[in-house]
């Protein structure tokens, strides 16, 4: 999802871009990291390359370590070996979510996941590994490219009368082509560390439900349930809203107008009025 919105925000801003997919560079491989940076010399590398499959992760945490850690240090690596800087995308999961209110940069990390351990490994391999790093932590992406939260939820209405959604777990529903433009922006820049780059507002998954079915005019009914009734395998934070203390902070949209946004090019693609 990321990664092909990422690519059209370089190019809409006039940026050459050589945006390769997995099947063309393994991030995990080593030498083909380091023959891509070769062969393309870029001054900024943008890794939207993930493990994105939370409660998979706590069945095989080496693999998503493989990705999430392994995988973006080598492309940090990589990167500072041709002067490039990196931009590296993470997760509000790398909290616990015990804070209480938004987390913005200079909180500690503390995963209570096999997935969110591996994106705090990660930014960590990154850092280390290039001085010229942009540490981009969002939350909840949604986006065209790829099967998300509102795909499944208005699947799931053509199926059934009801769906049963947690409301016990708050964070900032992130429409993709929304962070790839603040992305493509924050590569533009020199101020490296970490950015929270988040929709603005926050809610429950409760709430993300009923505001899809409301925009969508469907008729669903969304009955609230706890985290444990639900019994994910992956533990969840509980709040994991962002915000930012940079005083020049990625501002992105609200997480209601991501979504309408979304809704809109979904109609256009599809071809549905």
């Amino acid at each position: 999802m990321l990664g092909q919105d990422v690519a059209e925000a370089c190019a809409a801003r006039g940026h050459e871009v050589v945006a390769l997919p997995r099947a063309e560079l393994d991030v995990t491989d080593g030498l083909a990291v380091d023959e891509a940076f070769a062969a393309f010399s870029p001054d900024v590398a943008i890794n939207c390359a993930a493990w994105t499959d939370v409660d998979g992760a706590e069945d095989d945490e080496r693999a998503a370590m493989r990705v999430n850690d392994t995988g973006a240090g080598l492309v940090s690596s990589a990167a500072a070996a041709r002067g490039a800087a990196i931009v590296h995308v993470s997760s509000d999961y790398v909290f616990d979510g015990r804070k209480g209110s938004p987390y913005v940069e200079s909180d500690q990390p503390s995963a209570i996941s096999a997935y969110g351990r591996s994106k705090q490994a990660g930014e960590t391999s990154v850092a280390i590994a290039n001085p010229r790093h942009h540490l981009t932590r969002s939350s909840w992406l949604y986006g065209l490219g790829g099967p998300n939260f509102v795909e499944t939820m208005l699947r799931l209405a053509s199926e059934r009368p009801e769906v049963l959604v947690v409301n016990d777990q708050v964070g900032c529903p992130t429409y993709t082509r929304h962070l790839a433009e603040a992305i493509v922006e924050l590569a533009e820049r020199e101020d490296f560390g970490i950015h929270h780059a988040a929709a603005a507002g926050r809610c429950s998954w409760f709430e993300f439900a009923q505001e899809i079915f409301d925009q969508e005019g469907v008729e669903c009914r969304v009955m609230a349930a706890t985290t444990e009734m639900l019994a994910r395998k992956a533990p969840r934070p509980a709040f994991s809203a962002l915000a930012s203390e940079h005083p020049d902070p990625l501002e992105l949209p609200s997480w209601r107008q991501g979504l309408s946004e979304y809704l809109s090019a979904r109609r256009a693609r599809t071809g549905v009025a």
